[in-house]
């Protein structure tokens, strides 16, 4: 049997590693996958372990390991280097004592493969098929976003929510975000499954529950690593409280799509415009106070948005900059002093 394997930090892993993965299965009958992590690196294993399980989670052949190494201990580099490869080719030796071929894209795997006295198969040395690395990504997330699979997008998007009650610019306000970020955007379903709000039953929450919740997911892994979202599942829940005295069943994985990392309350301090649909303005009212009794009944922290449609437009944005500025601090203070990989 031809057993192969791959190795890597997986910061984050993209697609030129699921590429290499899959080109080392059409030379191998099984293939091994070990995501390395130093004790020194501050994203977690059991994250890049995912991404990569999550990809590859249809292959029976593909199987992901994990190895947890002290930088003390051994060289945390990619750098082509003969006494690096020969500390490493040790190493794995001891993890795959029966496997016959390694599969990288760089130049150091020739020199693993000779001190394990294995063959070494070249992926795609140019980078041509792939022109990314994850040094490329943790430089310029937006750049590189298409270059991410699937099971990254998710764990990597960046979530924005509106929330509010009737007539205070929500829809709107979510196409201008989306438009001034150029980025994606989830309108409410409610409007496509409830055209008046004055009539509809607790069936027709659970049908707006679950297909904003598909929405979510769909645009969690599109062209865009930041995503405004018109309504959440809590305003829906609170409309149930509201309008029937009832407490909606949802589902935790609709509760976990939901879930974000900005929340933005709009003020109903805004003009009320009655288009024929939306409830009286007293009833709107009172459910302004029913939303914000569930979010805090649920641990939602939110800011509030006021004004006219301006102010509240550049207020979403200062708070959404200030979002992405912390998130890219965060990010590069994990990755900021690796290596390419």
């Amino acid at each position: 049997m031809c057993k192969g394997f791959v190795f890597g930090k997986f910061m984050p892993f993209h697609k030129g590693h699921e590429a290499m993965i899959r080109f080392a299965l059409s030379h191998c009958d099984t293939v091994s996958v070990l995501v390395c992590c130093s004790n020194r690196e501050t994203l977690p294993a059991a994250v890049r372990q995912s991404w990569v399980e999550t990809t590859f989670r249809d292959e029976p052949r593909v199987e992901v390991l994990l190895y947890q190494y002290d930088e003390r201990s051994l060289p945390n580099t990619s750098e082509t280097s003969a006494a690096v490869s020969a500390v490493w080719a040790e190493q794995f030796k001891l993890l795959f004592p029966d496997h016959n071929i390694v599969v990288t894209s760089e130049p150091y795997g020739e020199l693993v493969a000779e001190y394990m006295g294995i063959t070494h198969i070249p992926f795609d040395m140019e980078k041509s098929r792939y022109p990314v690395s994850a040094t490329k990504i943790r430089a310029n997330l937006p750049a590189t976003w298409a270059y991410l699979p699937e099971a990254v997008k998710v764990s990597l998007i960046t979530k924005v929510v509106l929330l509010g009650t009737e007539s205070t610019g929500k829809t709107t306000l979510t196409g201008r975000l989306a438009a001034h970020f150029n980025c994606s955007a989830v309108m409410e379903a409610g409007r496509d499954i409830v055209a008046d709000s004055n009539d509809f039953g607790i069936g027709d929450l659970y049908l707006i529950a679950q297909e904003h919740a598909r929405r979510i997911n769909e645009q969690a892994i599109g062209q865009s690593p930041l995503l405004v979202i018109d309504t959440d599942i809590h305003i829906t829940m609170s409309y149930g409280e509201h309008a029937f005295g009832t407490v909606l069943d949802i589902d935790q994985s609709i509760l976990n799509t939901n879930k974000a990392d900005l929340y933005l309350y709009l003020n109903n301090d805004a003009p009320y415009i009655q288009d024929g649909t939306r409830l009286a303005e007293e009833e709107r009212n009172l459910l302004d106070l029913s939303h914000r009794r569930v979010l805090d009944r649920y641990g939602i922290n939110y800011e509030e948005i006021r004004g006219d449609w301006d102010e509240r437009f550049e207020q979403a944005v200062t708070l959404i900059e200030q979002l992405m500025q912390r998130r890219l601090e965060n990010w590069l203070s994990f990755t900021g002093r690796l290596q390419q990989v």
